[in-house]
């Protein structure tokens, strides 16, 4: 008699054969997922199967993450963007299974970042990243409709289309509250600018445009040729088009530090194609530190589970960089200045509180990985 486990790849072997009319000699479990799997096709070729996890992530339930993963890549194809990620080859009715083509041998630009550092050749695959993401931004502008119409269709509901705001959900709403019960209470100012900053990305006007929803390195797909492809569409929606582009200003939770300055003008420019606005500096820079920050608050509302952590936990070094690193955004820019002043005045206390966080960031170079505890 097979095993629990042995019946359930059989069954999904037959589903997919179903999908495909190609038998499957056998299912490679990836990333540690059991619900992203390669299929080893009898014919030789390989496929990449997304299958409903285990509830959902995020604001989305895990039928919504298929739903939306499905109609981005449809998008994309009609967008004749079908080569900025990877190509939908077979969905199932309800869309609780997608077969999309395997993009292999390419490797994830965040491996290669972690094994290699910050070298010549990685920064242009980074550069070629920022590309690609300013690239689909720029495409998809005036697109939202269509992509709600996927969406409806494949059984959304109005309630879920309206998960607009960012990707991050609205976790930047108790920040304040937090911050005060910890002891770095924000003044009447900073919470303002706080409100600005969330109001920009609402109301993106311009910019509102598809990302992915999840814009980090280990989303992009590369070679050293570079030939890469961005990837992880469950997360896909239309919001503001900087939320991508704050990932080369402040650091998200794969790195202690990032530094982006020559990847930020290929995605502009890329932006700009389609939303000339990007081109006027007060406004680009009001949405990139408005992106950032917003990041950043998100992360800070977090201080109370950071503090409770062992001391030389990498989360808490990583929130201060994150708190300076957005205040340097926001003062390149000009604007947001009581909120930079609160992240500034946050990560002197915590450097104070945290010895193992009083770091010299200096001293760590772009891309250094953030090591789990």
């Amino acid at each position: 008699m097979p095993s629990p486990v042995e019946s359930v790849a059989a069954a999904v072997s037959a589903e997919i054969e179903d999908l495909l009319g190609t038998p499957v000699a056998h299912l490679e479990e990836l990333g540690g997922h059991p619900w992203v799997l390669r299929a080893h096709l009898a014919d030789g070729r390989t496929r990449i199967v997304k299958r409903l996890r285990p509830g959902g992530y995020g604001l989305r339930s895990a039928a919504e993450l298929m739903r939306c993963e499905r109609a981005a890549l449809e998008l994309l194809d009609d967008l004749g963007l079908a080569d900025s990620g990877p190509r939908l080859l077979a969905a199932a009715p309800d869309t609780r299974m997608l077969v999309i083509e395997d993009l292999a041998p390419r490797v994830e630009l965040a491996e290669l970042l972690r094994r290699d550092g910050l070298t010549p050749e990685l920064d242009d695959r980074l550069t070629d990243f920022a590309t690609a993401l300013g690239a689909l931004a720029a495409a998809s502008i005036g697109c939202s409709e269509s992509f709600a119409a996927r969406r409806t269709v494949l059984g959304s509901s109005a309630k879920a289309l309206g998960d607009r705001e960012h990707a991050w959900g609205s976790g930047w709403r108790t920040t304040a509250e937090r911050a005060a019960d910890f002891g770095v209470p924000m003044s009447d100012a900073a919470e303002r600018d706080l409100r600005a900053a969330a109001a920009e990305l609402a109301e993106p006007g311009p910019f509102l445009a598809l990302t992915n929803g999840d814009p980090e390195a280990h989303n992009y797909l590369t070679s050293l040729d570079g030939d890469g492809r961005l990837i992880d569409f469950e997360g896909a929606g239309f919001r503001h088009a900087l939320t991508a582009a704050a990932v080369f200003c402040v650091p998200g939770p794969l790195w202690m530090a990032v530094s982006g300055p020559r990847q930020l003008a290929a995605f502009r420019t890329a932006l700009a194609r389609a939303a000339p606005e990007a081109q006027d500096d007060r406004r680009f820079g009001f949405g990139l530190a408005s992106a950032a920050m917003i990041w950043v608050a998100v992360r800070a509302g977090e201080v109370g589970k950071r503090d409770a952590r062992l001391p030389g936990d990498a989360s808490r070094a990583q929130l201060v960089m994150l708190l300076e690193t957005g205040a340097r955004t926001a003062d390149a820019h000009t604007v947001l200045p009581d909120l930079a002043g609160w992240c500034r005045s946050t990560a002197a206390v915590l450097r104070r509180r945290w010895p193992d966080a009083d770091l010299d960031t200096a001293g760590i170079p772009p891309y250094t990985w953030r090591e789990r505890s």
